[in-house]
């Protein structure tokens, strides 16, 4: 007689399995990502091991093909990888099975990075399309201030979407465990350092402040210790 295809769930661990990957299923929508996706990949968070498609199917309640298309987009997120099952099937070769990426940052990045490439990335073409109409539509018409206005709103938000573009670039493109430092970092900062180091930041002007970042940033770890020690006796001396 064949082993089972689907191993018995933990009784214990099941529910909140479950319960996990219904809260994750209602964030998902509220991101605009389909409940089934977001599920199936809080399932597999939550579960950590390889599963196959019935094994996720038969746990969330969905059909084969709800399952099958929640899986094949969960993997074109990067968020799960399909790998070699050990379980034997009934007949034929073995089923497909799946693994989620553990590394909650690394998920993070290319949640981040799928976002950029099908929310933002096909938006900027036509925002710039209609920043182009309206410089064309300025230049026949300098007088109408409404116009005039209409321009101005495009030009300030598209620079805010190319800062904010740069910024989910920077985070994809980086190592998983370098934004894990970073955050790190901030977690060892109270809120009220925090608000008084973007205060000071506001304060300062924005091209020396950026030359010097750049500065900084060519310099090796140990200038850069060198440098954090400096600072950090110069500002408790002026205190």
């Amino acid at each position: 007689m064949s082993p089972p295809l689907v191993p018995p769930a933990d009784p214990l661990a099941e529910p909140i399995r479950l319960a996990f990957a219904d809260a994750w299923g209602e964030m998902g929508a509220a991101w605009g990502v389909q409940p089934s996706v977001a599920r199936v990949h809080g399932y597999l968070l939550a579960h950590g091991g390889v599963l196959t498609e019935r094994e996720i199917r038969e746990a969330l309640g969905l059909s084969h093909r709800a399952a099958s298309l929640a899986l094949a987009e969960t993997e074109a997120w990067g968020l799960a990888e399909r790998v070699h099952s050990d379980r034997a099937a009934r007949r034929g070769p073995s089923p497909a099975a799946y693994e989620v990426v553990r590394d909650h940052w690394r998920w993070f990045q290319r949640i981040a990075e799928q976002r950029k490439l099908r929310e933002a990335d096909p938006l900027m073409p036509r925002l710039e399309a209609c920043l182009a109409r309206a410089d064309e539509a300025v230049r026949a018409a300098p007088a109408d201030l409404e116009l005039v206005r209409l321009r101005e709103w495009l030009t300030e938000l598209l620079s805010f979407i190319r800062l904010f573009d740069r910024a989910v670039t920077l985070v994809a493109r980086a190592e998983s465990a370098e934004i894990a430092r970073g955050f790190s970092v901030l977690a060892h900062l109270s809120d009220e350092s925090l608000d008084r180091l973007v205060r000071l930041f506001g304060t300062l002007p924005e091209q020396e402040l950026a030359t010097t970042i750049d500065a900084v940033s060519r310099v090796s770890p140990q200038v850069a210790r060198r440098i954090l020690s400096t600072a950090g006796r110069i500002a408790r001396l002026t205190r």
